[in-house]
């Protein structure tokens, strides 16, 4: 069956005659509109399916009340669609993670700050040496994050706990590197300056001091024995 484009009579529209389906700005009437179209849905069927009154749903596509977000979630599901962030290319952002580092008190930290772990620049006060250092911190100095930014660029989350993060294991490991890198260094000096091979040992003996050494009756414990005369007086026998 052809469409007929009801302003002119004739079928299928050219195509820049098209309606225009360009998203726009989310709007919570606009939203609920399309979440009943696509579930074909009425106001109170919405509404009992949410689990709110019509009237609720009614105001809020009037315009006169917004909506929590879950609830917008749960109506998006409805109609086969859903709730999410996009980047102005149009792709998915994740949420901040709820697994995340917390303090002490396992709050989270603060959204717009960087995490780091507490053995990175500590930054308490005087009283510093008498607190103990805590397995995750963030820089409350924004000039301080922001130059750090610029270099080292903006992280997506905040840390993810992980194996070995508590402070003594991360001591241990950089102790650890340490020694591996100083053992890396001998190494690398050990072969960019190779000792240089020993002197062969020439025997310079005169025959009298072989003669010494074959006579049985000379009693030899220790070094071979030497005429006087001998300039060698080694030890290659």
């Amino acid at each position: 069956m052809t469409d007929v484009d009801t302003r002119t009579g004739r079928g299928d529209p050219e195509p820049d005659a098209a309606l225009d389906h360009t998203t726009g700005p989310l709007t919570v009437a606009g939203a609920l509109r399309r979440v009943r179209r696509l579930a074909d849905l009425s106001q109170r069927q919405l509404a009992a399916a949410l689990g709110v009154s019509a009237s609720v749903i009614s105001q809020a596509e009037a315009g006169r009340r917004d909506l929590p977000v879950t609830l917008l979630r749960r109506a998006a599901e409805l109609g086969g669609v859903r709730l999410a962030l996009l980047d102005t290319d149009g792709r998915d952002v994740a949420d901040m993670s709820d697994s995340a580092a917390r303090d002490g008190g396992g709050r989270r930290f603060p959204a717009h700050l960087d995490t780091r772990h507490g053995d990175e620049d500590w930054w308490a006060g005087p009283e510093r040496y008498t607190r103990r250092q805590p397995t995750y911190t963030f820089d409350r100095d924004r000039a301080r994050r922001d130059r750090k930014r610029r270099t080292q660029g903006t992280p997506e989350d905040h840390l993810l706990p992980r194996p070995g993060d508590a402070l003594e294991e991360r001591s241990r490991a950089r102790r650890a590197a340490a020694w591996a890198r100083h053992r890396q260094r001998l190494s690398r000096l050990a072969a960019e300056s190779p000792r240089p091979p020993a002197p062969e040992l020439v025997c310079t003996c005169p025959p009298d001091c072989d003669d010494l050494l074959d006579d049985v009756r000379v009693d030899t414990p220790g070094r071979p024995p030497h005429v006087d005369r001998c300039p060698c007086r080694c030890d290659t026998a």
